[in-house]
């Protein structure tokens, strides 16, 4: 099964970041099509929670939120196509897509960008990305992998003694 960017959530952050978190397992894309369509206003003008989408959000399919962190996880082909139509249908009723054979195409091309970007990456490795404007006003993503903490575990503070 080819390997998919699937939001995850550790702690309500998200919630608080973004206007509209994506849920937690949902499949999810880049999603930086969103914001060179517009649908947020001019790039220069993103604001707030807008702005912190656009710097490090992951597009959630189906609730169309943003989530910080994906995880790569194995997609079915299905399950890969019902993401594509839902992401064609997002962008023809809140992007301004001209026609359904644009949408389409703009989400086939962003749905294979996600499979091009996980396919060689580990199950269960997490994903973090920064996004930002060039000098010449294209939209630049730079993906990084998210480390778990060290083999050495934290110091412990305490000891469990039983007591006679």
């Amino acid at each position: 099964m080819p390997h998919f960017l699937r939001a995850i959530r550790f702690d309500p952050s998200d919630t608080h970041v973004f206007t509209r978190a994506a849920l937690p397992d949902e499949w999810a894309v880049p999603g930086s099509a969103v914001f060179a369509c517009g649908a947020y206003g001019p790039l220069a003008d993103i604001k707030g929670k807008g702005r912190q989408a656009f710097v490090s959000g992951f597009l959630g399919i189906g609730s169309f939120g943003f989530s910080t962190l994906v995880c790569i996880g194995e997609a079915r082909p299905d399950e890969v196509e019902a993401t594509s139509k839902g992401l064609a249908g997002y962008f023809l009723s809140d992007c301004g897509a001209p026609d359904v054979s644009s949408a389409r195409q703009a989400a086939q091309d962003e749905v294979s960008y996600a499979l091009e970007l996980a396919a060689d990456v580990p199950l269960n490795t997490l994903l973090a990305m920064r996004r930002e404007v060039d000098e010449t006003g294209n939209i630049r993503e730079q993906f990084s992998v998210v480390s778990a903490p060290g083999e050495t575990p934290h110091a412990r503070i305490w000891d469990v003694v039983e007591e006679e």
